[in-house]
């Protein structure tokens, strides 16, 4: 697995799926329509309405900003969803449908690992 991205980890639990880049309502209503399930949902904002169609059937999200006080962050602990705030990834195109995994480090630490 190659490691492409930390932040800090809304829940210190493990996560693994089709990783799927969203970045408009219509990719939401997409995804919606396949099935969410066990797909971990990469976004670029913090964005709790955005994703509220198909957030609690997600099996992780990773956001490239907020915090751990972020809306979104609070929301995935209420449904037990393990979110990773604030990565840094360069170019997330590239890792759209590939298989994700959400591990927790140490602290508020997380990691996002892509299987090659």
């Amino acid at each position: 697995m190659k490691r492409v991205g930390n932040g800090l980890i809304s829940l210190k639990l493990n996560a693994e799926g089709e990783l799927r880049y969203i970045t408009s309502v219509q990719e939401v209503v997409k995804l919606l329509k396949e099935g969410p399930n066990g797909k971990i949902a990469l976004v670029d904002d913090a964005g709790t309405t955005f994703l509220a169609p198909v957030l609690s059937k997600l099996a992780g999200v990773v956001c490239r900003s907020g915090a751990l006080g972020s809306h979104l962050a609070i929301v995935t602990r209420e449904f037990e969803i393990p979110a990773l705030m604030g990565v840094q990834i360069e170019n997330p195109q590239e890792i759209h449908g590939k298989h994700a995994v959400i591990e927790p480090e140490d602290g508020t630490s997380g990691a996002l690992y892509i299987r090659e």
